[in-house]
């Protein structure tokens, strides 16, 4: 057996059920578990491994519900940087097609490593282009790697162009193909267990790129197995339009059609719902998984997501593609949910011709997304969605997945007098610490599992070769 004692943090975020925060506060864990949680002095006195956080801010692991890792070989792509969903996916799919399984482990191993930089712990990656010989294997392997907690989609897109859908026909797979492998993944690598490492989910990728066959196929398969079920839904009003000329039915009516609103379900970005819509999924226990950014970036809109909170949909964040987000820091992407939310507060239709939309207005403060809800969601809102009960809080019985930030840096000065609030409010820097496991991941602000310049340099001549072929896709 292992033992890790951490104390002296400034403040312990627990995010436990009674959301306590621990002057002085610590945690003693055993063999990647929390046993005991508290003041310093309530703790033991000695482990094999002590982490003195004076100085610093503690807080759960983040978790990364929906990403797309192996984007990260196409950030910032000239073609696809003042455009929208539909015309950046077309920008980018023979891309992604083109890449190699070299290319995928780097694209891991480079995104995970800033996921962690950031306090992310656990990471969801939707992977589902599958072509020259990449396999969810590659991304497995980096993720062993560098030691991240990370759970993975064998996706698949089977409807190309010539049968209606949007990726080009040499971009998709055969629907046999795909199922045949799927099983194969989840036989292979999916641990259900307490404190897993690594699960596996099935995530057909959208409406417009699988058949309405392979999304059914692949719940079955799902429910068969025991694993969870993801695709994009309701990101853009194009997708709408899509579902409504193709199947004569908006995107959430489809997908209940199909089979696909269950709690053993989460949905990214849902951006364009309606109330009834916002209720289907809060009665059927689906999930949400929020991506402020690459909304933003890609224009498709804002999601709803106080008031998916109010109905008691389970809401996540993800920090979505390396290419429709460039950059892979869910600390920030904390951040951003929290401004966004106040900015919709704004941007919400009077209730009629005299009503003066004002956010002075008192009876409205239910409406501010505070910091440390949305530090929720990146938390334990992150853990429900994809089904975890072992993560996103500090407690015992939980994995001792945590961060912490150095209160002496810049970004706090003069922003102390609430640490925790700061941690989103000042400008989220570089976690000192990440431990995953109760293994340090990072530790005195570097990435210590992998080499990580030379994970770099390796993922840029990937890359390279990418940006060269761009011009002719």
């Amino acid at each position: 057996m292992t033992t890790l004692l951490v104390r002296n943090a400034t403040v312990l975020v627990t995010m436990d059920g009674a959301r306590r925060e621990i002057a002085g506060g610590g945690l003693f864990a055993r063999d990647g578990m929390i046993v005991e949680v508290g003041p310093s002095e309530s703790l033991p006195a000695s482990a094999d491994t002590v982490l003195d956080l004076s100085g610093h801010v503690a807080l759960p692991g983040l978790v990364n519900a929906h990403h797309h890792l192996d984007q990260t070989l196409t950030r910032s792509l000239p073609a696809a940087q003042n455009v929208n969903l539909f015309r950046w996916l077309r920008a980018h799919y023979r891309l992604w097609a083109a890449r190699t399984p070299e290319a995928s482990r780097t694209a891991t191993l480079v995104g995970l490593a800033e996921l962690a930089l950031s306090g992310c712990t656990t990471c969801f990656d939707h992977a589902y282009v599958f072509r020259n010989g990449c396999a969810v294997d590659d991304q497995i392997g980096a993720a062993r790697e560098i030691g991240m907690r990370f759970m993975v989609s064998r996706g698949s897109m089977s409807l190309g162009e010539s049968k209606g859908g949007l990726p080009p026909d040499d971009c998709v797979e055969e629907e046999d193909a795909i199922l045949a492998d799927s099983e194969r993944v989840i036989a292979r690598y999916h641990d259900a267990a307490p404190g897993s490492m690594l699960q596996i989910a099935l995530a057909p990728c959208s409406p417009f790129s699988v058949t309405p066959g392979l999304m059914r196929d692949s719940a079955a398969l799902a429910r068969a197995k025991g694993v969870r079920l993801h695709t994009h839904l309701a990101e853009t009003i194009d997708e709408e339009r899509f579902t409504l000329a193709r199947f004569g039915k908006r995107p959430v009516a489809y997908m209940d059609e199909l089979g696909w609103l269950g709690e053993d379900v989460w949905f990214a970005h849902a951006v364009h719902v309606n109330a009834h819509e916002i209720s289907c999924f809060a009665g059927a226990g689906v999930g949400v998984c929020h991506c402020p950014s690459s909304n933003m970036r890609l224009a498709s809109g804002i999601a709803p997501v106080k008031a998916y909170r109010r109905a008691g949909v389970k809401v996540g964040l993800g920090v979505d593609g390396s290419a429709s987000n460039d950059g892979n820091n869910l600390l920030a992407e904390a951040r951003q949910a929290m401004l966004l939310a106040r900015l919709q507060m704004s941007l919400r239709p009077p209730e009629g011709p005299d009503t003066e939309l004002s956010t002075s207005d008192p009876s409205r403060d239910v409406e501010w997304m505070t910091a440390r809800e949305a530090l929720e969601l990146a938390t334990l809102g992150g853990a429900a969605v994809l089904g975890r009960t072992d993560i996103g809080s500090l407690e015992p019985g939980k994995c001792a997945d945590f961060f912490a930030l150095r209160l002496d840096e810049v970004a706090f000065a003069g922003g102390l007098s609430d640490p925790v609030a700061a941690a989103l409010f000042c400008t989220p820097g570089r976690a000192a610490w990440t431990v995953v496991n109760g293994r340090p991941v990072v530790a005195a602000g570097e990435v210590v599992t992998i080499d990580l310049p030379a994970a770099i340099a390796e993922h840029n001549k990937h890359a390279a070769r990418l940006a060269a072929l761009s011009g002719g896709v």
